[in-house]
């Protein structure tokens, strides 16, 4: 049985707070606002995930009310997104992600992106694809405000 799965996020950017993408601190200026680390990548991958096992979202199994997730490592969050999985029997078949911002470039970032996020997962590095878009200076992205993911996944589970 296959199902798959869409997750999208966004966080604000503000000055002075670290920048985490896809579980890996990227050097700027501006970082991501929010209750854990503010990973966009990893929430929307997170989203996806659970939204394919129809387990809900991210909000629902980590609130931002709850002061233990305050400014955890996302990559926990993941990791326990892996384990809620896999109590169901499901097997991630792969993920495709999308970062949507203006800075800064992450391209040098990407495979190191993609190895972390495979680790976490316990996937192979090429199940993950993750890239990175630009808005044309438009919209919240393009002017430098904030940032979103987008994440589509395939889980695999035996019938």
């Amino acid at each position: 049985m296959f199902r798959t799965g869409i997750g999208y996020d966004v966080h604000q950017l503000a000055e002075g707070l670290p920048l985490w993408l896809g579980g890996v601190q990227i050097p700027h200026s501006k970082g991501l606002v929010g209750h854990s680390d503010a990973d966009v990548l990893i929430h929307a991958i997170c989203d996806a995930l659970l939204g394919a096992a129809a387990l809900g979202d991210i909000g629902k199994h980590f609130p931002d009310s709850d002061p233990a997730y305050k400014g955890i490592d996302s990559k926990i969050l993941l990791g326990k997104v892996c384990e809620l999985l896999s109590a169901k029997g499901y097997t991630i078949g792969n993920v495709d992600a999308i970062l949507c911002m203006q800075k800064p470039k992450v391209a040098p970032y990407i495979q190191t992106m993609r190895e972390t996020l495979a680790e976490v997962m316990n996937i192979d590095v090429d199940s993950v694809s993750v890239k990175a878009t630009t808005t044309e200076h438009l919209g919240f992205e393009g002017r430098e405000e904030g940032i979103s993911a987008i994440a589509n996944v395939l889980l695999n589970r035996e019938s």
